[in-house]
């Protein structure tokens, strides 16, 4: 079995709205559940031995618009949300991650070697993420906030717009080319990651703001979760010369499991066979050699294809590489260590 690192995963959101409605987070998580697709038994079970967990503040649940005759659709972006409700979510999910610690149900790391450690004791390393910074105002004072409390991975953006930049909306097929890009609090923003070791995200930013961030930031580009526009064009997924730039900057992408963004056809369905997600990580390791490559399953945050399933299928995919040829060192690259080598370096470890 070969542990995995995983890049982006929205079982925070999950946990935070079994909360809301009377449960128990951490029973939830470390006793097991038939939800979702993330918990401690599942990911044991599938060599699952951390990743970043998303503070996501929901904007409903997205239902994408059924496509056309033609097979297309455009799913408008969401309503930008306000910051005061926005914090309060983002602090409540920041509070389930670390109940989560205190009962030892995970570890929250901050460091290499606290993933490290964690894996050693075969603890699940949970890395704090935000996806799409609602909850942090322009001043920037509540970033500070957050990453006291463990945030060391942040996408400026979601699939909405907000006061640092604008987000790409979940459509078929489409450029990724959809908006202007960072604003000026955004700017900063990836000034202040950068001075404090906080890895900035690309995965649901217009083409403009992924320039943008190339451009200002010192850090490896990253997309944690997303896949070849070449492959499939929907707006979430990058451009051929998006992936050069990643790789020019010793960046990394980690393949996202949602089969709207593996299937040629863009469709949500999930009778989608794993020789699609074998067909994506050939390409990106491809374009990007075999360094620049991990996962970004999206797990609790998407539809994933049925020979998955959940974190406890997780061996099928590592069944399926091997098949295609992936050799032991280059599995324990896309499965974890691609991931630990660009945290190393945002985190300013390297």
């Amino acid at each position: 079995m070969h542990a995995v690192f995983d890049g982006h995963n929205d079982v925070l959101l999950r946990l935070w709205r079994h909360e809301k409605d009377g449960g128990d987070a951490v029973t939830e998580f470390a006793k097991g559940t038939a939800k979702g697709h993330i918990d401690l038994p599942r990911a044991r079970a599938g060599g699952l031995a951390g990743g970043l967990c998303a503070i996501y503040i929901p904007s409903g649940h997205l239902v994408l618009k059924e496509p056309g005759a033609d097979g297309s659709y455009v799913t408008p972006l969401s309503k930008p949300l306000e910051r005061s409700p926005s914090l309060d979510i983002a602090l409540e999910m920041a509070a389930v991650a670390l109940k989560l610690e205190r009962a030892g149900a995970w570890r929250l790391c901050r460091t290499m070697a606290d993933i490290d450690n964690a894996l050693a004791d075969e603890a699940f390393a949970a890395v704090l993420h935000m996806e799409g910074c609602e909850a942090i105002g322009p001043d920037l004072a509540a970033l500070e906030v957050f990453y006291a409390a463990g945030l060391r991975s942040l996408g400026p953006v979601w699939s909405r717009n907000n006061v640092f930049g604008h987000g790409v909306p979940f459509a078929y097929p489409m450029s990724p080319d959809t908006g202007p890009g960072l604003t000026d609090a955004g700017c900063q923003l990836v000034r202040e990651c950068n001075r404090l070791g906080i890895m900035i995200d690309l995965s649901h930013i217009t083409e403009k703001g992924f320039w943008d961030v190339a451009k200002l930031s010192d850090q490896p580009l990253v997309a944690s979760h997303s896949n070849p526009h070449a492959l499939v064009p929907v707006a979430r997924n990058l451009t051929d010369r998006q992936l050069d730039a990643i790789r020019e900057s010793n960046g990394l992408v980690g393949l996202n499991f949602a089969v709207t963004m593996l299937r040629a056809d863009g469709r949500e369905n999930a009778d989608t066979p794993i020789s699609d997600m074998v067909r994506h990580i050939d390409y990106l390791v491809d374009k990007l050699g075999i360094d620049g490559v991990a996962i970004g399953s999206d797990f609790d945050g998407a539809l994933i294809p049925r020979e998955i399933g959940t974190a406890a299928g997780l061996q099928n995919l590592v069944v399926a590489l091997q098949g295609a040829g992936y050799g032991g060192a280059e599995l324990a690259k896309l499965c974890r260590e691609n991931w630990f080598r660009v945290l190393r370096s945002a985190w300013h470890e390297d």
